[in-house]
């Protein structure tokens, strides 16, 4: 039994082994920073939940076989020295294992069965399979044994104890099984699509996605086939509150869509797969609420509306446009503006003190820079970066207006544009740098944050004397990997703090593009470079240690991903290939 590879080889460690659109992955990680010893099935309905641990056995002993794991998009398996096990998707909701030398233990990973939690399992006699019911997901995966033979241990049984599976040949010919995510019942599994058969056609699937999405990689662009597949590999078909076909942030355990997140990953996608960034940028507008509010995320169970994230949607719905590889119609046109125009009146009512130019944050989870060290001193407050993103939102509603045949419209925006701006520039520009400003009691303070130097991002709308200081000051957070988010010499500086240290994928996109506006393309180019061989080199991490590169928290992050797969597309356009 052989199994060629083909596309990116990566580590199962780091980078979730799944297909698109489903809403389960092969991985150690069980929880948030938790590694198990062995591979599981990880669902991410109701929350992310370990199922089903994975156990190559000695089929000879029983004993637990020692093996290495390879992966590559379209396969994994566990490789001993007298024998294998193969894994491959056969549908968003089914994964085929095939073994020869080589036994599997396929038991509950809960070891505790209560009335509600743990794991229930049982023989189905009218699907002629075995049966594991999750209380935690509330779904049943169904092991259907193709070939071999197949003993149960714990059918039934309350408590504790060990409940699952042993798959073995029968002779000398290998076996094979199919586990489907199911909810209740479905008829009996029955594929005529052999082993090979469907790696193959895996294999195609996510080649004709990463031709779609970065036709123009090359040797010079060295992780975009990896980027893609963190992509591919973390979209999930619609279900539950998950109203379309979407792109999670991780199937670790970051497994929602934010309302910031999900534009990067809109952008990324919009050139080659156009209906699914429309998708992307929609979805947590599909769950505005009465006031204009976008919820802080969205996923399979839950929607949460206890924070905001910030309005960098009319600057995703600018780029959004021009991405795409036809332009938005005039309905497309008209939807995006009623949603912008709620959101925007969000932050102009709900988000104004009474008399208040300017709008302002409730915590520093509203930013999505939740610990920076601009909400140090107060977390109730008006910062620069709000504010130009505001302009640049309201700025596109002028746009939108215009195209939409609402000239009286189009000229209010602008005219609110003109005055945020007017009144960002006075309130919050002190000298040589942007403060914020404590709504409660008026205090203003600077900080060492990268933070207080996004109003970079209105770039051709600054005056050139402000963008240029900005980007001297922007300079001071390159270190050889990247933007800092805090100034390394500043005390408050972490190198795993999140917020107060760490590289950042949107932080940085945001940045370059706004310099690249303002006419700054030598500091924009030399950003992009550094982010990108930073991704090259130390794969797609939700944050970046700045001194040394290393990555942090979450280690498939697609927000990181998309931002490679777009500062690369423009350094390839740039360079003419």
């Amino acid at each position: 039994m052989t199994a060629a590879r083909s596309g990116p080889a990566f580590s199962v460690h780091d980078i979730p082994f799944s297909t698109h659109g489903s809403w389960f992955d092969i991985s150690p990680v069980v929880a948030e920073k938790t590694y198990a010893e062995d591979l599981h099935l990880v669902s991410h309905q109701n929350g992310m939940h370990a199922v089903l641990r994975l156990v190559p056995l000695d089929p000879a002993t029983g004993d637990r076989a020692e093996t290495r794991v390879e992966t590559t998009p379209g396969l994994l398996s566990w490789i001993g020295a007298d024998g294998r096990v193969d894994l491959s998707y056969a549908s968003p909701d089914t994964v085929r294992l095939r073994g020869s030398g080589l036994s599997m233990g396929v038991v509950a990973a809960a070891p505790t069965l209560t009335p509600f939690s743990g794991t229930y399992f049982f023989r189905d006699p009218a699907a002629d399979a075995h049966v594991f019911t999750s209380y935690e997901t509330g779904r049943r995966y169904r092991v259907t044994v193709l070939s071999g033979t197949a003993t149960a241990t714990g059918a039934q049984s309350l408590g504790g104890c060990l409940r699952g599976l042993t798959l073995a040949a029968e002779a000398s010919g290998p076996w094979e099984i199919a586990i489907e995510e199911l909810d209740t019942a479905r008829p009996p599994y029955a594929s005529p699509a052999a082993f090979d058969a469907i790696t193959d056609s895996e294999r195609r699937s996510f080649a004709e996605f990463v031709d779609r999405v970065a036709p123009w990689r090359s040797s010079a662009t060295p992780a975009a086939e990896l980027a893609a597949y963190v992509v591919w590999s973390a979209t999930v078909r619609p279900t539950g509150l998950v109203t379309r076909p979407a792109v999670l942030m991780s199937k670790h355990w970051m497994d929602k869509v934010w309302s910031w997140d999900h534009c990067f990953n809109a952008l990324a996608l919009a050139p080659g797969c156009p209906d699914l960034a429309r998708d992307q940028f929609a979805l947590p507008f599909d769950h505005q609420d009465d006031t204009g509010a976008l919820p802080d995320s969205v996923t399979h169970s839950e929607v949460l509306y206890n924070f905001v994230k910030p309005p960098i949607h009319g600057w995703t719905s600018g780029l959004l446009r021009r991405r795409l590889p036809t332009p938005p119609g005039p309905a497309e046109l008209a939807e995006t503006y009623g949603r912008l125009e709620r959101w925007t009146g969000f932050w102009l009512t709900a988000r104004r003190a009474p008399g208040a130019e300017l709008p302002h944050y409730q915590h520093g989870n509203d930013s999505g820079w939740d610990n920076a060290t601009t909400f140090d001193p107060a977390r109730v407050v008006e910062t620069a970066d709000l504010a130009a993103f505001l302009v640049l939102q309201l700025h596109e509603l002028a746009t939108l207006a215009t195209a939409l045949d609402k000239p009286d419209e189009a000229s209010r925006w602008t005219r609110i544009a003109e005055q945020t701006q007017a009144a960002l520039l006075d309130r919050l520009w002190d000298t040589d740098r942007f403060v914020a400003r404590a709504v409660d009691t008026g205090d203003t303070w600077s900080s060492a944050g990268l933070l207080d130097l996004m109003p970079v991002v209105l770039g051709e709308h600054l005056p050139a004397d402000i963008s240029s200081t900005l980007a001297d000051h922007i300079k001071a957070h390159l270190t050889p990997y990247g933007l800092a988010t805090e100034l390394p010499t500043s005390p408050h500086y972490l190198a795993d703090g999140y917020w107060r240290g760490p590289i950042w994928a949107p932080a940085t996109v945001l940045i370059e593009d706004g310099l690249r506006r303002a006419g700054h393309e030598r500091l924009a180019d030399d950003i992009s470079a550094r982010f990108r061989a930073l991704c090259e080199a130390h794969g797609f991490a939700e944050n970046f240690d700045a001194l040394t590169g290393t990555g942090l928290r979450d280690r498939a992050y697609t927000w990181t991903a998309s931002s490679y797969l777009l500062l690369a597309e423009a350094h390839a356009r740039r360079e003419g290939r």
